[in-house]
C-alpha cells in the first residue's frame, strides 16, 4: 500500500466516468476515498466493487463540498491528491507520482498539476485553457478549501508551491457529449455565481486576499477575477470572448472549439449576468426619474457633448488634410486620426498574419493575399461612434469613477469590434454586398448606434438606490 499520498474524488452520478479515473490511479496502489452526493446510478455499485470507502454528503457547492472531504476523511499519508471524477492521470504525471518520495518536498506545502480540457473529445488547445495549472496535491492538513466562493473551485496552501508542468490530468466529462448536459450543469453554475455576486454587493461577506497579477497560479486567478467584477456587466462577456478566440487565439482551436469558447466565455458568463441583474431588481429598490428636469438634463448634455466632439473630429479632418484649412504641422506632429488608422491597420494585420494570411499593408488600408482587402476611408475609423458613446457615458447619471470606466471599456469594445469587422471585410469583402441596400459601414454604424440608444434607454428608465 502507498504510505506517501491518498487520492479524494468527488461524485455525483459518475458511473461514465469513475471507472477510467480509478484505472488510471490503480497502479499506484494509494488509498482512495470517495465522497459522493446522492449519486442514484452504478457509482456506488462501482467503489463497493473496488473496496473503496465511501461517505455521503448534500451538495451545497464545490468549496464546501471539497470542505467536509478534508475534515471528515481520516487520512494517514503526509500528502494528499484532489481529483474530480471527470479527470483522469495522464501517463506522465503517473510516472512523477510513482517516483514521488515526500522527504524530496519538505519545504514545499503544494503541487500544481497541469491540464488538459476536452470537450466533447477535442481538446481545447487555446483560449486560455492549456497550459493550465490547478492546485491538486497538498501537504494533508495544510491544504484546505477556499469557501470564499459559490462555484469556482480551488485548494489553497499558505506556504511554498511548485508546478509539475509535465505532469497533467486529463478532464473531459463523458456525460458534456450531450450538449443539454453541459448547458443544465452550467444554468445550475451561473445561479451559484450569480448569488455569490448579489450577496457581495448587498452585504459584506469573506472573500480572500490571496491575489497578486504576478504570484502563483491562484493569486493570478483571484487577481482576474477581482478585476472581472469590476468590469461593466453585459459588455464584459464580449470582451470576454473577443480575448479568448483573438488574444489567446482560442480562434485555433476549430470549429468545435470555437462553439465551446463561445458558449462558455459569452453564453455563460451572459446568463450569468442576467441572474445578477434579475437578483439585483429583487433586492434594490428601482425607481423612475421623479423630476422630468433630470431627463431634460440628460438628453441636452448627451446631445451638446456628442455635437461638440464630432465637430471637433470634423474641424481636425479639415485642418490635417491638405485642402482650405490645412495646417502642416497638426497633419506631422498632432495628427490622432492617422494614428488611429495606423492602429486599425497594425490590429488587423497582427491578427491575419497570427491566422497565417499573406497580408500586404499601406498607409490607408491593407491586402490579404487570394482574399480581400480594405482602404480605410474616414467613414471606416468610426470616430463618430465613439463620438456618441463618449457624449453617452459622460451623461449618465452615474458616481464619477464608473462613469469614465464604463467610457474607457466602451471606446475599447467599439475599437475591438471594428478590428473584427475589418479583419472579416478583408477576407470576404465583395464590393456587391448588401442588407437592403445598406453596405457593412452602415450596417455596422446602425447596429451601434442602436445599441448606444438602447443602452440610454435603460439608463433613463431607472435608476437604482440601495435601501
Amino acid at each position: 500500500m502507498n504510505t506517501k499520498f491518498s487520492f479524494i474524488i468527488l461524485t455525483f452520478n459518475e458511473e461514465l466516468n469513475l471507472d477510467r479515473l480509478l484505472d488510471s490511479i490503480s497502479g499506484l496502489e494509494a488509498p482512495t476515498y470517495i465522497l459522493d452526493s446522492g449519486s442514484t446510478d452504478k457509482t456506488l455499485e462501482i467503489c463497493n466493487s473496488r473496496k473503496i470507502e465511501v461517505q455521503s454528503n448534500k451538495f451545497i457547492n464545490h468549496p464546501q463540498q471539497w470542505d467536509y472531504a478534508l475534515r471528515n476523511f481520516n487520512i494517514n499519508t503526509p500528502w494528499t491528491i484532489g481529483l474530480d471524477a471527470d479527470q483522469t492521470v495522464s501517463p506522465e504525471l503517473y510516472e512523477l507520482l510513482q517516483r514521488f518520495t515526500p522527504a524530496d518536498y519538505s519545504n514545499i506545502d503544494g503541487i500544481y498539476f497541469n491540464r488538459k480540457y476536452y470537450f466533447q473529445n477535442q481538446w481545447i488547445e487555446y483560449g486560455g485553457y492549456y497550459p493550465m495549472y490547478l492546485l491538486k496535491m497538498f501537504k494533508t492538513n495544510l491544504g484546505y478549501s477556499d469557501l470564499s466562493e459559490n462555484m469556482d473551485h480551488r485548494f489553497q496552501v499558505i506556504g511554498k508551491t511548485i508546478i509539475w508542468n509535465d505532469g497533467y490530468i486529463i478532464e473531459e466529462n463523458l456525460k458534456e457529449n450531450s450538449i443539454g448536459f453541459w448547458i443544465n450543469k452550467h444554468n445550475i453554475y451561473s445561479d451559484l455565481i450569480a448569488e455569490k455576486d448579489v450577496m457581495k454587493r448587498l452585504i459584506t461577506t469573506h472573500t480572500t486576499n490571496y491575489q497578486a497579477l504576478f504570484g502563483d497560479p491562484n493569486q493570478r486567478k483571484i487577481w482576474k477575477k477581482q478585476v472581472w467584477d469590476k468590469l461593466p456587466r453585459f459588455i464584459r462577456p464580449t470582451l470576454y470572448l473577443f480575448y479568448r478566440l483573438i488574444i489567446q487565439r482560442g480562434i485555433l482551436d476549430g470549429k468545435k472549439g470555437i462553439i465551446f469558447h463561445f458558449l462558455h466565455a459569452f453564453w455563460f458568463r451572459l446568463i450569468v449576468d442576467l441572474k445578477i441583474e434579475e437578483r439585483l431588481q429583487e433586492n434594490f429598490v428601482v425607481i423612475p426619474f421623479q423630476r422630468k428636469k433630470e431627463i431634460y438634463t440628460f438628453f441636452i448634455k448627451f446631445i451638446y457633448l456628442f455635437l461638440v466632439f464630432y465637430s471637433i473630429n470634423i474641424g481636425f479632418i479639415a485642418i490635417s488634410s491638405p485642402g482650405g484649412f490645412y495646417i502642416p504641422f497638426v497633419e506631422t506632429h498632432l495628427n490622432y486620426i492617422q494614428f488611429l488608422r495606423n492602429t486599425y491597420i497594425s490590429g488587423v494585420t497582427f491578427i491575419l498574419r497570427l491566422l497565417g494570411f499573406e497580408v500586404i499593408t499601406s498607409p490607408f488600408g491593407l491586402g490579404v493575399l487570394n482574399h480581400a482587402g480594405f482602404k480605410l476611408v474616414y467613414s471606416c475609423l468610426g470616430y463618430g461612434l465613439m463620438s456618441c458613446f463618449s457624449a453617452f457615458a459622460i451623461s449618465i447619471p452615474k458616481p464619477f469613477p464608473s462613469r469614465y470606466l464604463f467610457l474607457a471599456l466602451g471606446i475599447i469594445l467599439i475599437f475591438l469590434l471594428n478590428v473584427f469587422r475589418l479583419v472579416l471585410i478583408a477576407l470576404y469583402y465583395k464590393p456587391n454586398f448588401n442588407i437592403f441596400k445598406l453596405d457593412h459601414h452602415e450596417i455596422f454604424n446602425i447596429a451601434t448606434y442602436l445599441t448606444i440608444i438602447g443602452c440610454s434607454y435603460l439608463y433613463l428608465k431607472h435608476i437604482k438606490h440601495d435601501e
